[in-house]
Order: C-alpha cells, then sequence, then structure tokens
C-alpha cells in the first residue's frame, strides 16, 4: 500500500487526466446530485470551496443556491493547527489568495458557521475518509462541535484504499459524477 504522500501524487495525476471535454460532464453530474440533496435538506448556510488543481467545478452551481435563499461561505485557514473559519460569500464579491493559493474572500467579515460543507477530496475510501492534501483543515474543523453536516466531492476516478488515521473523521456522504457514498 503507498503512503499517503505517493497515493495523493497518484491521485492528482488521475484527476489531471481527466480530458477537457470529460470534466464539465462530470462537474454537471456532481451539481446535479448536490442541487437534489440541497432540495431536500433546505440547509442556509452552506460551506462551498473555491477549485484549484483540478478539483471538481461547482461554481456555476453557487448562484443558482444564492437565488434560492443559500447563505455561501469559503473557508480560510486561520493558522496551520486550527479548524477552517468561514467567511460569508456570494457569487462575485471580490477574492483573494492565500498562501496555498487557494481564492478566499477579500473580506474577512462576517464569519459563519455552516449548517453543511461542500469538500474537495484528492481522494476518498469506500469508508468514506478523505484524502486531502495533508493540513488537517477539514480534520480539525468537523471535529468542532455542533459538527456539519460534511460532503465530500470527488471524481469516482480518485477513490481508493488507505488506513485512516485516528484523527481523521469520516464524511457523511462522499458525492461523484457516479454514485454517492451514503
Amino acid at each position: 500500500m503507498q503512503n499517503k504522500a505517493e497515493l495523493r501524487a497518484t491521485l492528482l495525476a488521475l484527476r489531471s487526466a481527466i480530458t477537457a471535454d470529460q470534466r464539465p460532464l462530470y462537474d454537471h453530474q456532481i451539481a446535479i446530485k448536490i442541487l437534489e440533496w440541497w432540495a431536500v435538506a433546505r440547509t442556509p448556510t452552506l460551506g462551498v470551496y473555491w477549485p484549484m488543481r483540478g478539483e471538481p467545478d461547482l461554481q456555476g452551481i453557487y448562484a443558482v443556491l444564492v437565488a434560492q435563499g443559500v447563505q455561501l461561505a469559503l473557508p480560510v485557514v486561520v493558522s496551520d493547527d486550527a479548524p477552517l473559519k468561514f467567511v460569508a460569500w456570494t457569487p462575485g464579491d471580490p477574492l483573494t489568495s492565500d498562501r496555498f493559493g487557494s481564492a478566499i474572500p477579500a473580506r474577512s467579515e462576517p464569519e459563519l458557521q455552516p449548517q453543511a460543507l461542500l469538500i474537495p477530496c484528492v481522494g476518498f475510501s469506500r469508508e468514506r475518509f478523505r484524502l486531502g492534501y495533508g493540513g488537517g483543515f477539514y480534520d480539525r474543523t468537523l471535529a468542532l462541535a455542533p459538527r456539519p453536516y460534511s460532503i465530500g466531492v470527488a471524481y469516482a476516478i480518485t477513490e481508493t484504499t488507505f488506513a485512516a488515521d485516528p484523527y481523521d473523521i469520516a464524511l457523511d456522504v462522499v458525492m461523484t459524477e457516479e454514485q454517492t457514498l451514503p
């Protein structure tokens, strides 16, 4: 079994190999699943993400969710050993980049506590454990009470097997273009 760093590199290469023709189709299929989930859950505040490094791009549904009355929030890294904070954001609001190259709101307020989070995955296991970039930010965030509902977002090709560490927290659900793992 590969260590997590090697596995990460393998999965990122697989994700990068998805063709430019396939990627928007896969993103659309994932987006439909998220909108179907939201139509039932009606979560008022949703933590979303800005795609980077080939992550599923859900920007197209962010405006749809806002039009349905959802308050969106983007994650911001506060420090290396802290949970993420989420800042209110609406499509069109100015963004800046953090030290990881991730787009974050240009303003730091208002801070929100989303009831649910869309969490990009480098990879995921059948048991709904997430392999991210290795910073542990989402695990620390999910360890907080009250815990937000967690929706992993990934491409089916990145399902894999790995040993979860004691601090890893399983996601509530993982959505790919092919399936939803409850």
